[in-house]
């Protein structure tokens, strides 16, 4: 990857070539990732992030491991994954970077290879954002949740969410959820694939209703 190609920002169009970051976890869109970067491989493509201002790409492994050299099973990665810009870094030790990214668009991979370093690229089509939509009145008690289970782990402490809240938009309240519901990966990759909010939001309120989260 060259660090003097066009720029992969947010308003990327179409098809291009996007270095990918495999993780055990799955990015939606707007979402916080927290990430502790030490292999050469991953250091050199921030570095370049960093310079450039473009983004990597976030994919879920399905199977196997992204760990150079380990004794392991074949590498399987989900076909749709989430661009993520850098917000800030601070590198604690030599050889060690954090950092604190968002997530931006998703999109469908096509073309995955590995290169002989390790690294993971594929050419990726984007996907249409959300459309904006209200949750209505059917998916209130859905959002109220979420405000009380932020008021909640702000109280305690804990802040996984990026501002600005948007309990306005269903895709954003949907993906919100789904990064703190106890579901699987599986479920997870699933539910930020779903090119309609709504649909996404309404499965989110029958998990909760299901749950007695929410009556």
């Amino acid at each position: 990857m060259n660090a003097d190609r066009e720029s992969i920002g947010d308003d990327t169009p179409g098809r291009t070539a996007l270095p990918l970051f495999p993780l055990r976890s799955v990015l939606f869109p707007g979402g916080l990732l927290m990430l502790k970067v030490f292999e050469a491989r991953y250091l050199d493509l921030m570095s370049r992030c960093l310079r450039s201002g473009d983004g990597f790409g976030v994919i879920a492994l399905r199977q196997g491991s992204d760990v150079r050299n380990a004794e392991t099973e074949a590498v399987d990665l989900e076909p749709v994954g989430v661009l993520a810009r850098i917000i800030d870094v601070d590198s604690p030790q030599s050889g060690i970077l954090d950092l604190r990214c968002q997530g931006t668009r998703r999109f469908a991979t096509e073309s995955v290879a590995q290169q002989a370093d390790g690294l993971w690229t594929a050419d990726v089509e984007f996907i249409a954002d959300d459309e904006p939509a209200p949750p209505g009145e059917q998916l209130a008690a859905c959002v109220a949740a979420l405000v009380d289970a932020i008021d909640t782990l702000t109280a305690q402490g804990a802040k996984p969410f990026l501002e600005p809240m948007n309990f306005a938009d269903a895709g954003w309240v949907a993906n919100r959820w789904c990064e703190i519901l106890p579901i699987t990966l599986a479920a997870k990759q699933k539910l930020m694939a779903l090119e309609d909010p709504l649909i996404r939001l309404g499965l989110v309120d029958d998990f909760l209703r299901n749950k007695g989260v929410i009556g």
